[in-house]
C-alpha cells in the first residue's frame, strides 16, 4: 500500500468511528507522525493532501520544517519530550508543541518566541496512566499550570495531551481515556479557547475518539514500521 491509500484508509477509519460515536463530521484531526521518516514520504504524504505533521526529535524535525519552508499551508507540532536546552529551537520552528509538562519549559518557549510569528500553540501533557518512564504532569497539577500559562502572551494554550500505558484489556484502556476526556472538560470550563485533546494512536485510536479525542497521532499505519 502507497502512503497516500494508507492516509485515505486511516481518514476513512476516522470518519466512520467518529460517525458512531455520533461526533460532528470533521470534528477529529489526524496527525502523520513523521518522525524518523526521510522527507521523500512526508513529500508523498503532502501530495496526497496532507498538512498536519509531529516529530519527536528537535533538530530531526527542524531540518524537515526548513526542507518544506516554500509550504505556508503545513502545520508542524512538537510531540516529543523538550529539555529546556531545546526550547529556542522549538520556539522558532514549530506551530505547535504538545508535550508542555512544566512551567520553566513554557517561560522559555514564551520568551524564545519569535515577535513576527503568531503565539504558539500549547497542550499540556497528563500522565495519564501514572508511568514513571513518561513524561506528563499529574492530573491534579493540570489547573494550575494551565493558569501560569494562560498568563503568557506569546503562548496559546489549546488543551491536553496524552500517551496513555497500552491496555491488553479495552475496558482498562478506555479507563485512562475517560480520565483525559474529564480534565479536558474541566479546562474547557475555566478557559474559552480549549479545543484540543490529543489522544489515540494506531492501537487505541477507536476508543481514543469515542472518548473526545479531536486529533489521533498516527505513524506506522501511514509511513510503514520505522526503521
Amino acid at each position: 500500500m502507497s502512503i497516500s491509500q494508507n492516509l485515505a484508509t486511516i481518514l476513512q477509519q476516522i470518519q466512520s468511528v467518529t460517525e458512531k460515536a455520533n461526533r460532528q463530521p470533521n470534528s477529529v484531526k489526524l496527525l502523520a507522525v513523521s518522525k524518523t521518516k526521510p522527507v521523500e514520504d512526508i513529500q508523498q504524504a503532502i501530495d496526497a493532501g496532507h498538512r498536519a505533521f509531529g516529530e519527536n526529535y528537535v533538530q530531526e524535525g527542524v531540518e524537515k520544517i526548513q526542507h518544506f519552508a516554500g509550504n505556508s499551508q503545513l502545520e508542524w507540532h512538537f510531540i516529543g519530550p523538550l529539555q529546556s536546552n531545546k526550547t529556542r529551537l522549538v520556539a522558532e520552528n514549530f506551530a505547535w508543541i504538545q508535550t508542555v509538562d512544566r512551567l520553566k519549559i513554557a517561560q522559555r518557549l514564551n520568551d524564545q518566541r519569535p515577535e513576527n510569528l503568531p503565539e504558539l500553540n500549547v497542550l499540556i501533557q497528563i500522565n495519564i496512566s501514572d508511568e514513571e518512564s513518561k513524561s506528563g504532569i499529574a492530573p491534579n497539577e493540570m489547573l494550575e499550570l494551565a493558569r501560569e500559562i494562560s498568563l503568557l502572551p506569546r503562548l496559546k494554550l489549546r488543551g491536553l495531551m496524552a500517551i496513555p500505558k497500552p491496555e491488553s484489556e479495552p475496558e482498562q484502556q478506555r479507563i485512562a481515556l475517560q480520565k483525559m476526556e474529564e480534565l479536558f472538560k474541566q479546562l474547557q470550563a475555566e478557559f474559552s479557547d480549549i479545543d484540543t485533546l490529543s489522544m489515540g494512536m494506531s492501537d487505541d485510536m477507536q476508543s481514543a475518539i469515542e472518548c473526545g479525542s479531536t486529533m489521533v497521532r498516527i505513524g506506522t499505519a501511514i509511513f510503514g514500521s520505522r526503521a
